[in-house]
């Protein structure tokens, strides 16, 4: 206790390079929106004014994929787009994280058919599932903030 309170009045801060560095990432991701199908509506409106995104620092969309560290896959997906879909997330500089937004990105949803994929997670290393057909802004958001969470617990470098 004594350290702390000698250290805070000459103005010191201790920190790990960890610590720091995911500090930036988590409050500085920036999704690259991969509106599929229906929930890609819902998606755009987590984007809006009313749910204000920029205050977790992802209100900048990003639609290439070399400038985006953050996937939300939104809607349902076919097996043709699926390859779309792996080719844009290999694209993506590392780390980078992965949202299955809705039931259909999630599970398939209703489409129990031949020609529609049956989750993401087929090809894509999924961080967080977000439910509903079709899931509330309010939903993205907490999904955003798990994503957070993630990130500030993760080891950024490299340890002995």
């Amino acid at each position: 206790m004594g350290i702390e309170k000698a250290l805070a009045k000459t103005g010191f801060l201790t920190t790990t390079v960890d610590a720091v560095t995911n500090w930036a990432r988590a409050n500085a991701l920036w999704p690259m929106p991969m509106g599929l199908a229906c929930c890609a509506i819902e998606m755009m409106a987590f984007a809006g004014p009313k749910y204000d995104a920029s205050r977790f620092g992802s209100e900048v969309f990003r639609f290439s994929p070399r400038q985006a560290d953050l996937m939300i896959v939104a809607g349902w997906c076919s097996y043709k787009m699926a390859h779309a879909v792996k080719r844009i997330w290999d694209q993506m500089p590392d780390p980078k994280w992965c949202i299955a937004m809705g039931a259909c990105a999630s599970s398939g949803g209703m489409h129990r058919v031949y020609g529609v994929v049956q989750g993401i997670d087929t090809f894509l290393p999924v961080d967080v599932y977000i439910p509903g057909c079709p899931p509330r802004p309010e939903t993205v958001l907490h999904a955003l903030q798990t994503i957070q969470e993630k990130i500030i617990k993760e080891h950024s470098i490299l340890q002995d």
